[in-house]
This record gives C-alpha cells, sequence and structure tokens, in this order.
C-alpha cells in the first residue's frame, strides 16, 4: 500500500480492514512529509511563527513537535 491514490481509494472502502490500515499509512506518510517540509523551511531560515501559519497550528504547538532542541536560521 504505497500508491496515494491506492490509499486514498482503500481509505474509504466499506471494509474497516482495508479503510483502517490504509487511514494509518496516509498519517504515517502525511508525517514523514510534514517532518521533511519544516526541517527544509528551518533550514531555509524560516521561523517556528511562519511554519506554524502554514500548517494552521500555534507556534508553541509546530515547535513541541519539530523542535528537537535544534537552532537552526533565525528566530523572532
Amino acid at each position: 500500500m504505497s500508491d496515494g491514490v491506492t490509499l486514498a481509494r482503500e481509505a474509504s472502502s466499506r471494509d474497516p480492514a482495508v479503510g483502517l490500515r490504509a487511514v494509518r499509512a496516509l498519517r504515517e506518510l502525511a508525517d514523514r512529509l510534514e517532518n521533511l517540509q519544516v526541517a527544509g523551511a528551518r533550514e531555509r531560515g524560516w521561523t517556528w511563527q511562519e511554519i506554524a501559519d502554514a500548517l494552521g497550528v500555534s507556534r508553541q504547538a509546530v515547535h513541541k513537535k519539530h523542535g528537537g532542541g535544534r537552532r537552526l536560521g533565525r528566530e523572532k
């Protein structure tokens, strides 16, 4: 179950076993993509507030999830 289109189709399956597996896989994919994008944004100097605004969450939430004690780029 690695193809995004297949996962999206399977997430709406009437079979809960198929649907729930697909939902889990989509959640894991979204988490990996978010981690990559946040790391890339920080490397390019984005602030936690800019990232939070783009993700629609608070600065504290994004920093707690992705901060990891690293200080890259500029801070506001």
